[in-house]
């Protein structure tokens, strides 16, 4: 067994505790939502999504359905929030979001925890639209965690930046180095 795969059964012991966590996605189902987006999602996460559940885990037991019926709490899926945030090839909008940066978390407040299936680690950033600076999207995307693996592991830890008992005077979010080009 790899880490992996242990840190997946990790994640699944953690999981079942939560009420909100959905049925895995079907083979046909993760195929078909990877077609729909344009890229491969990030190994670990294809995992999480088809081994253990089609969200309500992690963080605040608040992973996003990677596809299907919105959640009970009316949360749009990772697809349709990926897609929706993709502005169409013929549009004149200052607007962009970076290809391959998957919405995952809505933490509220318009901020999301996205993975970024290009990257080989899938690091995890925070796009935070109040730092947005006039029409400079680069200052909105911050890095939260430069691997999902390393993301998990704080979750499975307690020790979050969005933990209740976490207070961290010195907190400060690194920018993401490559939103200036992904843009």
């Amino acid at each position: 067994m790899n880490d992996f795969e242990q840190l997946v059964e990790r994640v699944a012991a953690k999981a079942a505790e939560s009420e909100r966590l959905q049925p895995p996605v079907s083979a046909e189902a993760l195929d078909e939502a990877e077609q729909r987006l344009g890229f491969r999602l990030h190994p670990l996460l294809a995992a999480l999504y088809s081994k253990l559940g089609n969200g309500g885990f992690g963080p605040m037991d608040s992973l996003l359905p990677l596809t299907g019926s919105p959640n009970p709490d009316g949360e749009e899926t990772a697809v349709e929030g990926y897609l929706g945030r993709i502005p169409a090839a013929d549009t004149d909008t200052w607007w962009s979001w970076p290809k391959g940066v998957l919405p995952v978390l809505d933490w509220g407040c318009a901020m999301f925890a996205c993975v970024d299936c290009r990257s080989e680690d899938g690091t995890v950033l925070l796009f935070e639209p109040n730092a947005i600076s006039g029409q400079d999207l680069s200052r909105a995307w911050f890095v939260d965690a430069g691997s999902l693996a390393e993301w998990l592991e704080t979750w499975l830890a307690g020790r979050g930046w969005y933990e209740e008992d976490i207070v961290d005077e010195g907190f400060d979010m690194a920018p993401w180095p490559e939103a200036s080009a992904r843009l």
